[in-house]
């Protein structure tokens, strides 16, 4: 855990979210500034700066999280008309919190280019 994290700390439940989507591995909530009638946040309990930064050993827990994300999006409503997954990566790939995670997108359509 970084100590500056804010995804760290809502993993280890110091800061509370209203989690959708828990197991020993990741957490799934809303995202606080939205940008689609459904917008979840998908994060690994352990802290990975971005994908970048993962490495081999995390090999299992990316395929798990990647894996759960359609369980997610099928809960939340989005499996018969689809949904968009995200990773931001960087400040120009539009990573604004340095903790690796997931954005589930659905609810409207969306458009090609994302922007």
């Amino acid at each position: 855990m970084q100590q500056d994290c804010i995804f760290c700390k809502i993993a280890s439940k110091d800061i509370p979210v209203n989690t959708v989507y828990e197991d020993e591995q990741l957490i799934a909530f809303p995202d606080i500034n939205p940008v689609a009638p459904v917008h979840l946040l998908v994060i690994p309990k352990k802290h990975i700066a971005n994908i970048l930064e993962s490495a081999p050993e995390d090999a299992a827990l990316l395929g798990h999280i990647m894996a759960t994300i359609p369980k997610i999006a099928a809960t939340a409503g989005l499996a018969e008309d689809g949904f968009r997954t995200i990773i931001n990566t960087k400040d120009n790939g539009g990573q604004t919190v340095y903790h690796l995670h997931f954005h589930i997108l659905g609810g409207r359509f969306m458009t090609w280019p994302p922007g």
